[in-house]
């Protein structure tokens, strides 16, 4: 079966390119000039990801302080014929696709297991889709692979025939929505949800905080100039005058909430354009400009923001250190099918 690998966007993916930044719709401008005019202020993550962006990523996750990507190879190489056998998917939807790299043992395993016929990564950068799903395609050519441009509750326009789907969202991003956020994800992946359908959902852990913050702070500064990168695209893409040097990275851990929170912290006082929006802004020196946070969970936790939106966690895995987690998750009331 021929592969499709044009990156598609819309409700209906079309063969044809998509943004490569996020699409400055009216209302992401509304978001953006009340993140960056409240206090403290602060900038989505959205804006982090062009192609230099998606590169950058893909580099901090081979950093060597960056453990989520090995601890969740780790879980989906040792537990992949028994997601296969307990989800029987013939759809896999991978929410957050990047470049694909860890995808490939979830790919294998349902292969291997007799299902799998579409696979369909889903991403904000049409540049780091365009080159998955070209080598994805190359490697499974009996995979029919839908590359589709655009965000994460898009409706993807899947044939309701086409299933059982399996829904992916791996690595940290789910700990990047704040709970409201998280709530409204959730309840939006339960509305295109059938019974017999999954997601598989990564959720980092509580552990000790020298590791967590390492893991957003490398030595070699490559978390530090990916942030910095949202600053680059909006100047770029809306005539902004942010000049990066004049900020530094920081990480720290916030215990009340769990979570690490990213910024940039002005070095000195200064003023920013933003032509798109007639806007000026001020920053003092020491001033944050917060750009995303990760939160870090407990498996309670998890169970519960899943139940709370008609969801069940059915299996639990987490990798031999108990740093990560992925866990199984299906419509409240549907029961998997047994492992084989």
């Amino acid at each position: 079966m021929a592969s499709s690998v044009a990156p598609r966007s819309g409700n209906r993916p079309q063969a044809t390119g998509a943004p490569a930044c996020p699409e400055t719709t009216t209302t992401q401008l509304h978001e953006l000039l009340s993140g960056l005019t409240s206090r403290p202020k602060h900038l989505a993550t959205k804006w982090l990801y062009d192609a230099c962006g998606s590169t950058l990523y893909t580099d901090i996750t081979r950093q060597p302080e960056y453990y989520i990507d090995d601890a969740e190879r780790e879980i989906i190489g040792r537990r992949g014929a028994e997601i296969a056998a307990l989800t029987r998917a013939r759809v896999l939807v991978d929410l957050g696709a990047g470049s694909g790299r860890k995808t490939r043992l979830l790919i294998d395993a349902l292969l291997t297991g007799g299902s799998l016929e579409q696979y369909v990564p889903v991403d904000v950068s049409s540049a780091a889709l365009r080159t998955a799903a070209r080598a994805l395609g190359s490697d499974y050519p009996g995979v029919r692979i839908l590359p589709y441009a655009g965000e994460f509750t898009d409706p993807l326009g899947l044939d309701p025939q086409d299933g059982p789907v399996l829904l992916t969202f791996f690595g940290a991003t789910f700990g990047n929505f704040r709970p409201p956020g998280r709530r409204r994800f959730l309840a939006s992946l339960r509305a295109r949800m059938r019974p017999g359908d999954g997601l598989l959902l990564g959720t980092d852990l509580v552990k000790d905080v020298a590791t967590m913050t390492a893991a957003y702070d490398d030595r070699a500064g490559v978390t530090a100039a990916f942030v910095k990168n949202g600053l680059t695209v909006l100047n770029r893409e809306l005539g902004a005058t942010f000049r990066p040097g004049d900020f530094s990275h920081r990480a720290t851990w916030n215990p009340r909430l769990e979570r690490v929170e990213n910024a940039l912290e002005a070095r000195r006082a200064h003023r920013v354009g933003l032509t798109a929006l007639g806007r000026t802004i001020s920053f003092d020196r020491g001033e944050p400009l917060y750009v995303g946070v990760s939160t870090k969970f407990r498996e309670q936790g998890v169970r519960d923001e899943v139940a709370a939106t008609g969801l069940r966690v059915s299996h639990w895995w987490t990798d031999t250190a108990r740093r990560y987690a992925v866990s199984l998750i299906t419509v409240a009331g549907h029961a998997t099918a047994p492992s084989a």
